[in-house]
């Protein structure tokens, strides 16, 4: 993994860059709004505390290399409407996971492609990325709907995989290739 400096990229209606303290307001109402953590194997946040946390742990990923967290906000007012993440690297087969989370206020207006997209770029030219894996629920459609578009194909279906919110809950394996990426339509 290389080192890894805060990092900001940018596309025409956002700017992605490392979580900072000053975030905790926005993230604790992103993670603790149910309609959000519905297909997480967490539950809802329910105080300030667990996004100081999770800043924390984020930026100290960042730092050491171990994750490549970035919060998404809105380009014109900086408003902060997601989390993205790379993590769980595995460096002698150049691959990792995907994790994101948006506001439910902003579903639906193309942000997850949008930043997903310019995030799985820097993974691929400047992480020397070969191969990265999300993990969904089934019930999850609108999410598996991004993946595609983005070029993810699915590898895999585990019945039963999580216990989430009290219930089970089965996974759907996705998978993009550097290849893939380097020959999808634009």
């Amino acid at each position: 993994m290389p080192v890894l400096t805060p990092t900001l990229l940018n596309t025409e209606r956002l700017a992605l860059r490392w979580p900072e303290e000053r975030d905790r307001d926005a993230i604790f109402a992103i993670y603790s709004d149910p309609a959000v953590v519905r297909y997480w194997s967490n539950e809802a946040w329910s105080t300030l505390a667990q996004a100081d946390e999770w800043i924390a742990s984020r930026r100290a990923g960042n730092a050491d290399g171990s994750g490549v967290c970035l919060v998404v906000t809105l380009a014109g007012s900086g408003e902060l409407i997601g989390t993205l993440s790379l993590y769980h690297f595995f460096e002698q087969s150049r691959r990792c996971d995907i994790g994101y989370a948006f506001g439910s206020r902003h579903w639906g207006k193309g942000y997850a492609y949008e930043s997903l997209h310019v995030l799985l770029e820097y993974g691929f030219r400047h992480l020397d990325l070969n191969r990265i894996e999300a993990d969904i629920d089934p019930g999850n459609a609108p999410s598996g709907r991004v993946l595609e578009r983005l070029g993810f194909r699915k590898e895999g279906y585990m019945p039963e995989r999580w216990i989430v919110h009290g219930e089970t809950a089965d996974t759907v394996f996705y998978g993009l290739l550097k290849s893939y990426w380097d020959t999808k339509p634009s």
